[in-house]
């Protein structure tokens, strides 16, 4: 998000060290979250609109895609307010102390000065597919109606919570035949992102259950209707005054935990329709010459990715804007350092340290960690006058139309007010009158680029199905992603546990670490459990495949699916039924206990990085897993054994 506070925000860390600082606390605590379920849109619109896209939405490979399997590009921007736009400090009633002197009123901006069907025809008129929608988690408890002002332009919405308006205008996107992405922006609600105790999803007092809850709130609030298609579980990741969020360290900073349990229960307990959108660490560290610090964003996916209950539901975001960098955190004065800002680079220079940070994941196919990358966050305002932020913009918009990215930008609405106040930055401002200026209107320097950007042609129509990788960690936790597992119960107390998603099969081990990799797969019956393997009664007899090794091996007709550790030493092995049948003898064994052993290109990726690791062919099923109990040997695994007919 644009911001004073994030420009400064280097200023007001290195001011931490120097002095105390006050971090607002969380708001008063407010009633649970109104619980009224919204209805989907009206079956006429719905039909009309299913001409262009066919919800629900899902991912194949670096695409999202429609229910009809044709590609959909999220031509997305973002409309704030719900969020929140008090900048923390003075009368919250004071406009001078909002973000560019607006008011939002804990509501989407706009609807004091504009209908809602004029602002959805301008939405459309700028060649948009979807929406962006940010709330916070102080916005579901609030009781309070809106003032009357703030919804002048609409009275019908008169009387209502903020909540009950952020419904009305869900449901005027979707019956408009847009889609809708939830934002969680914010905890508290007033504007972000500095250190304003919105830093990270469990800041103010929120812990990463009451988070988690609150998403299934709101899934669950908006499951009868399809066109709300995501949930963009929250934004901006960064470091408070005194620590930073991590990704996979297994404590309560951990922001790669705390996504996998909020988009798990979103996917289980909510609307397992939705994608989930998980953005990379914005910031980490301190910004002073010679102290670490940086922009993580999307790169520590590369050897840590997510693994959800459903399959092909996960989007990864990031957010660029030319006054940042990868290293710099946009100060200027106090606070800034040496480092290059993102409009700082050449053309070809931020094509590369885009590519590196984020679009990698997209780009870089057959990997456990492909997934879409939706840029969800740039921007730059319509008054900017200076040539390097200028020509950063269009750099930025041109790769997005060359490398046929996912995008929103920031922000869609704003204020135009003749005596100061109002959102430069905005594609579409409104005077009091309702009045609009913008990229739709002559003189707005940013209109050919916007342009450019949603007319550039890209993938569009059917996107066919290819192998889907899936990498599993039990560095701190169980990871079961089988919901058909989860439903049967622990399958070994006490153990860590490693399951593959229902529909795909295990294709390899780590030696040690614990990781795994599955594969996507046709081969599970659609009835049948699981079976729980401890010991070496289903290795037939003249069929010892790992002499000298304990083998723990599926029966005829089953297949790897799973497995379970206790500290080093392997517990079990989980088996699942496959639908035909399978070759019950033969096969090869595959050894990794003294080094790789994995096909040619390793196929998935790197998923267990600095351990040895071994994996089945393409065509190959994974049968049983050995390893050895001898004193002063390591009790992980040691080999597979993999047989053809996957």
């Amino acid at each position: 998000m644009q911001s004073l506070l994030r420009v400064v925000r280097g200023a007001l860390l290195v001011g931490t060290l120097l002095a105390p600082a006050v971090v607002p606390g969380a708001a008063a605590a407010q009633p649970g979250p109104q619980s009224a379920a919204q209805p989907g849109p009206s079956p006429a619109v719905r039909t009309a609109a299913a001409v262009d896209w066919t919800p629900p939405l899902s991912t194949r490979g670096r695409y999202i895609v429609d229910a009809d399997g044709d590609r959909f590009r999220l031509r997305s921007a973002n409309w704030d307010g719900a969020q929140g736009s008090w900048n923390g400090s003075g009368d919250i009633a004071d406009p001078a102390n909002h973000h560019a002197g607006q008011n939002a009123h804990g509501i989407p901006i706009g609807l004091d000065r504009t209908p809602l069907p004029t602002l959805l025809a301008d939405f459309r008129a700028l060649g948009l597919n979807s929406i962006r929608l940010p709330f916070s988690n102080e916005m579901l408890r609030a009781t309070a109606p809106v003032p009357d002002s703030a919804v002048a332009a609409n009275p019908a919405l008169r009387g209502r919570t903020p909540l009950q308006v952020f419904d009305a205008v869900v449901a005027a996107l979707t019956d408009g035949g847009f889609a809708v992405v939830l934002n969680n922006h914010t905890v508290t609600t007033r504007w972000c992102c500095g250190v304003d105790g919105n830093e990270r999803w469990n800041s103010s007092g929120q812990s990463t259950a009451g988070w988690a809850d609150d998403w299934v709130f709101m899934a669950k609030r908006y499951r009868a209707n399809p066109r709300v298609v995501g949930a963009d579980l929250y934004n901006e990741v960064r470091r408070d005054i005194w620590d930073d969020p991590n990704w996979g360290l297994g404590d309560n900073h951990d922001w790669h935990a705390a996504a996998q349990e909020a988009g798990d229960r979103i996917l289980a307990e909510a609307n397992p329709d939705l994608l989930i959108v998980v953005e990379g660490i914005n910031w980490q560290g301190i910004p002073v010459d010679g102290f670490p610090h940086g922009r993580p964003t999307l790169t520590p996916v590369r050897t840590l990715s997510h693994t959800l209950v459903v399959s092909n539901k996960l989007v990864y975001s990031a957010h660029f804007y030319g006054y940042t960098g990868p290293n710099h955190s946009g100060a200027t004065g106090v606070g800034e350092t040496s480092d290059l800002r993102y409009q700082d680079f050449t053309r070809d220079q931020l094509r590369q340290v885009v590519h590196d940070q984020a679009l990698y994941v997209s780009a870089e196919t057959g990997r456990h960690f492909t997934a879409p990358v939706w840029v969800s966050e740039f921007g730059i305002g319509g008054d900017e006058r200076v040539d390097k932020p200028r020509d950063w913009f269009r750099n930025l918009t041109e790769l997005f139309a060359d490398a046929d990215v996912d995008y929103a930008y920031w922000p869609l609405v704003g204020w135009n007010n003749s005596g100061g106040g109002g959102d430069s930055w905005a594609l579409l401002r409104y005077d009091s009158e309702g009045r609009r200026t913008g990229v739709l209107d002559a003189g707005d320097w940013r209109t050919p680029l916007w342009t450019g950007l949603t007319a550039a042609s890209g993938r569009t129509g059917p996107v066919p199905v290819s192998p889907a990788w899936y990498q599993l960690t039990t560095d701190h936790r169980d990871h079961n992603a089988s919901l058909r597992v989860r439903a049967g119960g622990d399958w070994d107390s006490g153990a860590r546990k490693a399951v593959c998603p229902d529909g795909s099969r295990l294709a390899g081990l780590s030696h040690t670490g614990g990781r795994g990799l599955c594969v996507s797969s046709g081969l599970r019956a659609a009835t049948g459990g699981h079976t729980v393997v401890r010991d070496e009664s289903h290795v037939p007899a003249g069929g010892d495949w790992a002499s000298g090794y304990t083998k723990y091996q599926c029966p005829a007709g089953q297949f790897l699916i799973g497995y379970s550790l206790r500290g080093a030493r392997v517990s079990a092995a989980l088996c699942a039924p496959a639908g035909t049948g399978l070759p019950s003898g033969g096969g090869r064994t595959v050894w990794f206990d003294r080094g790789d052993n994995r096909p040619a290109g390793a196929p998935g990726g790197e998923y267990a990085r600095g351990h040895y690791k071994g994996q089945c062919a393409p065509g190959e099923y994974a049968a049983g897993i050995a390893f050895t109990t001898r004193v002063a040997a390591r009790p992980s695994p040691a080999a597979l054994l993999c047989r053809p007919g996957a």
